[in-house]
């Protein structure tokens, strides 16, 4: 899966919190997170210069990728066979953040599970 397919993917499934995302989806779909608040970052700098809260590009872009970015979290958390409800450890100062990160680097269950069969077999076929 590339950067193209991830984006589909993630505005196909805007606010699809069932089955399994790849880690191959979820990092790139995160880089493009990063990259639009980046541009929109920038454009509310060169636009707004004089604003010292966050900008309308910001926060229209923040907007637009909220949902999506809930969503395929939940997805990924799936692929390792942990609930959706597990997101919620992001909470927790720095601890959290880590937990949720080492399971976002880990490989996904190669097996079926019980959100769905093995997104990397079902490519192949």
């Amino acid at each position: 899966m590339g950067f193209n397919e991830a984006i589909r993917r993630g505005f196909q499934n805007y606010v699809t919190f069932s089955g399994r995302a790849r880690r191959a989806e979820y990092w790139w779909w995160y880089l493009f997170v990063l990259l639009l608040s980046g541009v929109a970052l920038f454009v509310d700098i060169y636009a707004f210069p004089s604003s010292s809260e966050v900008g309308p590009a910001y926060g229209l872009a923040s907007l637009a990728v909220i949902l999506p970015n809930i969503a395929v979290t939940v997805r990924r958390l799936h692929d390792t066979g942990r609930s959706g409800w597990w997101i919620w450890l992001g909470l927790i100062p720095l601890i959290g953040a880590l937990i949720l990160l080492y399971w976002m680097i880990k490989r996904g269950d190669q097996a079926a599970n019980e959100f769905g069969s093995d997104p990397i077999a079902e490519e192949t076929r």
